[in-house]
């Protein structure tokens, strides 16, 4: 940079070359140069500060820790930011989540420029990032406590995508409860199954995956803000964070609590922890449940082809007319990333050496990724593949006529044994099950028309379908 393109700062280091029309400051600088590599902090823990921090300043006023004129600078700053759109906050905000692992970094950068942009609106109050921004906080209790915040709202906007799949599911439940096709095990042919009993499994599934995120989500409104530097409080005013906590829950809609154990808060992460461990059974079932889909809409020809799937793309650039499973696909990848992001997130939680784990601003960003891209290709995978899914009948007919498991059905009146026998000598001389079965002498065509009942082999009047 040349002169005219930088003005000077000093942090307790020393002095730091800062572009001229950058709102951030010394500490910001340093981070921006010292740790240029990776993903860019999200910009949903940049505005959770923002509101934490206008939270703060609204209650050292209310508590008398903050004067009246200085409070209100920062909220005008404050409300200020929150208004501006994704690019333009990224402008002010360029730490990348490879810093420091405690995000106190990323704690200066909302700091300096929440200051420095209330000192323009507000001349001559000398508002300092510190002393009056930061007042009564450590980046150790506003960086968690942010992180919080983050992995709640991420959980708001997955949910519905979850509960959007189930809805859609549930439409091809009740169109295909009677649709009678071959059951398998094992990847080997099983006894009938009707689709939409089958789909019932799936849905079942995600309730429950739902249901326990749901169930877990309140751990992740424990907050640590209050804890300042080791968990002690030092330097909160009384009655500060209490207010804090009121005041975040009228802006998200969640009953935040400050009432919690402050070393734990810190130095352990257990939360964001055992949500994920939510996240990544939801998105174990969400890749059993993609993996279905393509494998029974597979072929057309040259497979199982039990289903028909939405051309929503070109499938190929050298075959002419080729139609893939790319949303099943798009889930199996995001299925295999957030099996990562729980590694990542599991060896970070057990980082909390004595008073504070320092690996926060990876643990977040993986949580954080895990719910993006389960959200948008849950929502895909529900709009662009199940809605425009049907059944192929006939060949569910062909494949479920062909099957040599259905021999099950004679068990009952022959004997396990008998009915072995049956399907062995169907599969071996390569005729069909009625054939061996009369001539076995095990059996009548008559019997054998009666007791072969494909819709009552699936007990369907004894299940019920996923309401």
């Amino acid at each position: 940079m040349s002169e005219e393109e930088y003005r000077i700062e000093s942090d307790t280091i020393g002095p730091v070359k800062i572009p001229k029309d950058a709102l951030w400051g010394p500490q910001t600088e340093r981070s921006r140069n010292n740790f240029p590599s990776g993903e860019y902090m999200p910009l949903a823990i940049v505005r959770a500060f923002l509101n934490l921090k206008k939270a703060a300043a609204e209650s050292n006023v209310e508590v008398g820790d903050e004067p009246k004129e200085k409070g209100q600078a920062i909220e005008d700053a404050i409300d200020h930011l929150l208004t501006l759109s994704d690019d333009d906050l990224r402008k002010d905000f360029p730490l990348h989540v490879l810093q420091t692992g405690s995000g106190t970094q990323s704690n200066m950068n909302v700091n300096e420029v929440v200051a420095n942009l209330a000192n323009k609106l507000h001349p001559g109050l000398n508002i300092l990032p510190n002393d009056d921004v930061n007042r009564g906080q450590s980046s150790n209790d506003t960086f968690p406590t942010a992180m919080n915040i983050v992995a709640v709202e991420a959980l708001d906007n997955l949910e519905p995508a979850v509960q959007h799949l189930i809805d859609e599911l549930k439409i091809k439940q009740d169109k295909y409860w009677k649709t009678v096709k071959v059951g398998r095990t094992h990847l080997q042919d099983a006894t009938p199954i009707t689709f939409g009993q089958e789909v019932s499994g799936y849905i079942a599934a995600l309730k429950h995956d739902l249901a326990y995120i749901q169930e877990l989500k309140p751990t992740l409104y424990e907050l640590a803000i209050g804890g300042t530097a080791v968990g002690t409080g030092l330097n909160a005013a009384p009655g500060m964070t209490e207010k804090i906590a009121t005041k975040l829950s009228a802006v998200y809609g969640h009953e935040f609590k400050v009432k919690t154990n402050k070393f734990w808060g810190l130095a352990h992460h257990s939360g964001i922890a055992v949500v994920h461990g939510a996240l990544k059974t939801l998105a174990a079932d969400m890749f059993k449940i993609a993996q279905d889909v393509r494998f029974l809409a597979s072929g057309p020809r040259a497979a199982y082809h039990e289903l028909n799937i939405p051309a929503n793309e070109p499938g190929s650039s050298i075959m002419p007319g080729k139609v893939n499973p790319t949303q099943a696909e798009a889930v199996t990848m995001a299925a295999a990333k957030v099996f990562g992001n729980d590694t990542t997130i599991t060896f970070t939680a057990s980082q909390g050496n004595f008073e504070m784990n320092v690996y926060k601003t990876v643990m977040i960003a993986a949580f954080l990724d895990t719910c993006d891209i389960l959200t948008g290709t849950i929502t895909g995978f529900a709009d662009k593949m199940i809605s425009g899914l049907t059944v192929n009948s006939e060949k569910m007919d062909e494949l479920l006529e062909n099957s040599l498991m259905t021999v099950t059905a004679l068990s009952p009146h022959i004997g396990y044994h008998a009915a072995a026998k049956i399907a062995q000598t169907a599969d071996r001389e390569g005729t069909t099950l009625k054939e061996a079965a009369l001539k076995s002498g095990e059996v009548t065509e008559e019997q054998y028309d009666e007791w072969m009942d494909y819709m009552q082999m699936t007990n369907i009047d004894r299940t019920e379908p996923e309401e």
